[in-house]
C-alpha cells in the first residue's frame, strides 16, 4: 500500500495528456489557484515514473488513452512504488471499464475533462489529503456497468482477501460498499465516528488497500461477506 499523502502549502501537481492544447487549457485554468502548482507536464505513461522521481508531485492528473504507454499501465506502475504520489484519472467517459482498472489499481478517482477548474482544483486538494474524489453513487454507478469476465476467479480472492478482517471489520467494509459515509456507519454500528475511521484504517493496512473505493470494488467482488 502506498503511503498516504501529507502535503502542506501548494499541492504539486504532474499533468500527463498527450493533447498539449488540454495540457496547456488546464495549466492556464490552474494558474491562479493558490493551492496548485503544475510542476511537469507529460505527454504519455512512458514519462511519468521518471518525471515522479525528479519532481515529487503529491498528485498525477493522468489521462488514459495515450500513446506509448498508456495512463493506466502507468497508473498500475506508478502505484506499487511506497512513495507513490496520488492519482486522479482524467477521462471524457463517467463509467468506462478503464476507469474500473484504474480504481482497482489505486486511483483515488477520475474527473471528466470538461469539469469546471474551481472543481478540479478541490478535487486536486482533497486527493492530496487522503480523501477519494469519487462518490459512493458514481462507485456503484461503475460497478453495475462493467461486466467482468472473470467474476468467479474475483469473487473467490476477494473472500480469501476479507477472511484476514474481523467481524467488526467486515460489517464496516460492507458499509462502505454500500456507500455508507463514516457518519452513517456509525450511526447503524452504534459507533463513535473516530472508532469507524479507526477500523477503516485498519481495513486499508490489512488488505493493502489505498482508499475506500478499493474497499468498496473489493466488497462488490466478494458478494455479501459477511459471517
Amino acid at each position: 500500500m502506498a503511503a498516504v499523502v501529507s502535503v502542506t502549502g501548494p499541492v504539486r501537481v504532474l499533468l500527463v495528456d498527450d493533447d498539449a492544447l488540454l495540457r496547456a487549457g488546464l495549466t492556464m485554468m490552474l494558474a491562479g489557484a493558490e493551492e496548485i502548482t503544475i510542476v511537469a507536464e507529460a505527454s504519455n505513461g512512458h514519462q511519468v515514473l521518471p518525471l515522479v522521481e525528479t519532481h515529487h508531485p503529491d498528485v498525477v492528473l493522468m489521462d488514459i488513452r495515450m500513446p506509448v504507454l498508456d495512463g493506466l499501465s502507468a497508473t498500475e506502475a506508478l502505484r506499487t512504488r511506497p512513495d507513490a504520489p496520488e492519482v486522479i484519472i482524467l477521462t471524457t467517459f463517467d463509467a468506462d471499464e478503464h476507469v474500473l482498472r484504474a480504481l482497482r489499481a489505486g486511483a483515488a478517482g477520475f474527473l471528466l475533462k470538461d469539469t469546471p477548474p474551481a472543481d478540479i482544483v478541490t478535487a486536486v486538494t482533497r486527493v492530496a489529503q487522503g480523501q477519494p474524489v469519487l462518490s459512493p453513487s458514481v462507485t456503484r454507478r461503475l460497478i453495475e456497468r462493467v461486466a467482468s469476465s472473470d467474476t468467479g476467479q474475483r469473487r473467490s480472492g476477494a473472500l480469501r482477501h476479507l477472511e484476514l478482517l474481523t467481524e467488526r471489520e467486515r460489517e464496516i467494509a460492507v458499509a462502505v460498499g454500500e456507500g455508507k459515509s463514516n457518519a452513517e456507519i456509525s450511526r447503524t454500528l452504534y459507533l463513535s465516528v473516530p472508532t469507524v475511521k479507526t477500523h477503516i484504517s485498519r481495513i486499508l493496512t490489512k488488505l493493502e488497500l489505498n482508499n475506500r473505493v478499493q474497499i468498496a470494488l473489493l466488497v462488490h467482488d466478494a458478494g455479501d461477506p459477511r459471517p
